[in-house]
C-alpha cells in the first residue's frame, strides 16, 4: 500500500516513489505473507486515515497464517482495526487520532496512553518513535536484552522503554534547570543491589516526597516505584543472560529480597520463570559477545 492507502499491484517488484523523490523498492509480493512470521504494518499519514481497507490489502491479510505476529506502528492500526484483526483486544495508536479510532473502532480497547501494547500475536505501537519501540521489544523477546541493546546503539536509540510508558502527550516539558530526578535516577542505577526507598530517592533530587514524585512521572512517564522494579527486572535479564549466577545471587545483586521475589516480578514483567528466560536465551549468543 502506498502512502495514501491506495493499493499497489500485484507485480513482484513495486516501487514507490515518495513526494520527497525517495524511492522504496519492494521485491516480493504478497505472497510472501504466507510463510512471513511476523508482519508488520507501517504508518501514514494522519490526513490518509480511513476506516475502509483497500480489497486487495483484506485479501493480502487474509492470507497471513493465525498466529504469526502481526505489529503495527502508529496509524498502522487502522488497518488492523478494520479489516477486523483488533476486535476485542487491547490496542494503541497516535494520540492525535485517538478520538476517531476509538470512535470509528469500538470493539477495540483502546488505550492512547501508551507507547505500546504487546496483547501476544498482536502488537500496536503510538507515534513513529514508539515504533522503535516496539520493534527493539520483539526483537528483545526473540533473541534477548544484549541483542536488542545492540541494536538500539547502532540506531543511536534508547534501549529500553517500557510500552506503559505515557506518550507525554499531556505533560509539558520541564524546565531545563538542572533540578529534574535524572541525578536520583542515576544513583539508583548504580546503587540497585541496595534497598531504597522513595524517601532516599527524593533526597538526593533534593526535593520533597509529593515533589519529587510528581515530577519523576512527567519526566518518565511512570511511578518511581514501578520504574525501580523495572530496572531491577531489566538488570536481572541481562544477568540471566550472560552469566551461569544463581537465580538468588542474580536477585541479591538487582536489590530484590530473594530468589523468589525475582521470580515473581520477572513472571509479572514477562510471564516465564527465571530457568525457562535464562534456558530460553542462554544459547543465543555468539561467543564473541
Amino acid at each position: 500500500m502506498n502512502p495514501r492507502g491506495r493499493p499497489k499491484g500485484r507485480n513482484a517488484t513495486a516501487t514507490t516513489r515518495w513526494p520527497s523523490e525517495l524511492s522504496i523498492t519492494v521485491e516480493h509480493g504478497p505472497e510472501a505473507l504466507r510463510t512471513a512470521d511476523t508482519v508488520v504494518i507501517p504508518p501514514f499519514t494522519p490526513t490518509a486515515v480511513t476506516t475502509e481497507v483497500p480489497q486487495a490489502v483484506v485479501e493480502a491479510l487474509g492470507s497471513v497464517t493465525a498466529g504469526t505476529r502481526l505489529v503495527s506502528i502508529c496509524t498502522g492500526a487502522f488497518v488492523l482495526a478494520a479489516a477486523g484483526l483488533l476486535d476485542g483486544r487491547a490496542a494503541t495508536t497516535h494520540w492525535m487520532v485517538a478520538d476517531l479510532f476509538r470512535a470509528c473502532f469500538p470493539q477495540v480497547a483502546l488505550d492512547p496512553d501508551v507507547l505500546f501494547i504487546d496483547d501476544g500475536d498482536v502488537l500496536t505501537s503510538a507515534g513513529a518513535a514508539s515504533g522503535l519501540d516496539v520493534c527493539l521489544h520483539v526483537i528483545r523477546k526473540d533473541h534477548g536484552s544484549e541483542v536488542a541493546n545492540q541494536v538500539a546503539r547502532m540506531c543511536v536509540v534508547p534501549p529500553w522503554r517500557d510500552g506503559g510508558q505515557a506518550q507525554y502527550i499531556q505533560h509539558p516539558v520541564p524546565d531545563a534547570t538542572g533540578s529534574g530526578t535524572a541525578t536520583a535516577r542515576q544513583w539508583a542505577l548504580e546503587n540497585l543491589h541496595e534497598p531504597m526507598t522513595l524517601t532516599d530517592l527524593a533526597e538526593h533530587s533534593h526535593m520533597s516526597l509529593r515533589t519529587f514524585a510528581r515530577r519523576f512521572t512527567e519526566e518518565v512517564g511512570m511511578s518511581p516505584g514501578r520504574w525501580l522494579i523495572q530496572q531491577r527486572v531489566d538488570r536481572a535479564r541481562h544477568l540471566l543472560e550472560t552469566t551461569d549466577q544463581p537465580v538468588d545471587e542474580i536477585a541479591g545483586q538487582v536489590g530484590f529480597a530473594g530468589g523468589t521475589s525475582l521470580r515473581e516480578h520477572l513472571h509479572a514483567a514477562i510471564g516465564v520463570s527465571p530457568l525457562a528466560y535464562r534456558r530460553t536465551f542462554r544459547g543465543t549468543l555468539s561467543p564473541a559477545h
